[in-house]
């Protein structure tokens, strides 16, 4: 089987994404037996869900069994699984290529939300029963993050057997410069987690998304999730 893992550039003004750092932190300890690829995507409305572009063309090239898309969401405490992307472009600050749309729509023939078609519950879960804080949530924004996660979703509408969705990581200790910790913890500023345990996160919901596309489990029948 082969995976997907994207994460993003800089943008914003700041030097480093952590949702790159992470994905290249997962390359580094990735032992297979499945193969992983990578990648980092830029920070362009236009570039994320344009069929020539970057994101579409690798699973063109690469036909993957499961695709987890990452971004970075200042701010948040824990890993988040998303579990629902909405077909609306409403950028606060401009792109890296200076766009700033307003009540756009990402795919012009698509429906007004997409699912993602990861084991989202089972995968929140098994990240938190590694001590790592996460969570299911049901908004990924309006701006680039969103905008991939559609694109994404409305890509392999077509094709039902891969399993795909978006993952939302914190700033990291080391980018924030406060101490290690196992939780998301402010420090008196802002929330951050290891780029360790980031790695470690999305290491666990890819193997969860592998195991479900074996048929070896699947999705507890339980509530779960926030709006936010």
């Amino acid at each position: 089987m082969k995976v997907l893992v994207t994460g993003f550039e800089p943008f914003g003004g700041d030097a480093v994404n952590a949702s790159a750092e992470a994905v290249e932190a997962l390359a580094a300890r990735w032992a297979g037996p499945e193969e992983l690829v990578t990648a980092v995507l830029p920070v362009v409305f236009d570039q994320v869900r344009a069929a020539d572009g970057p994101l579409l063309r690798l699973l063109d090239d690469h036909a993957p069994d499961v695709v987890v898309a990452v971004g970075l969401a200042a701010g948040i405490t824990q890993v988040r699984v998303e579990r629902v992307a909405v077909n609306l472009m409403d950028a606060a600050l401009p792109d890296n290529g200076g766009a700033q749309p307003v009540d756009a729509p990402v795919a012009e023939d698509g429906p007004a939300a997409r699912f993602a078609t990861l084991p989202v519950k089972a995968a929140a879960a098994a990240v938190r029963a590694a001590g790592i804080p996460a969570g299911v949530t049901y908004s990924a924004g309006t701006y680039v993050c969103n905008a991939s996660f559609y694109a994404l979703q409305h890509a392999l509408a077509e094709r039902p057997g891969v399993l795909s969705g978006f993952v939302h990581v914190p700033r990291t200790t080391e980018e924030v410069g406060g101490e290690a910790a196992t939780s998301a913890l402010s420090d008196g500023g802002e929330p951050h987690l290891p780029l360790e345990a980031l790695a470690g996160a999305l290491e666990i919901v890819v193997r969860t998304a592998l195991a479900a596309a074996r048929g070896e489990l699947a999705e507890p029948v339980e509530t779960a999730g926030t709006l936010h």
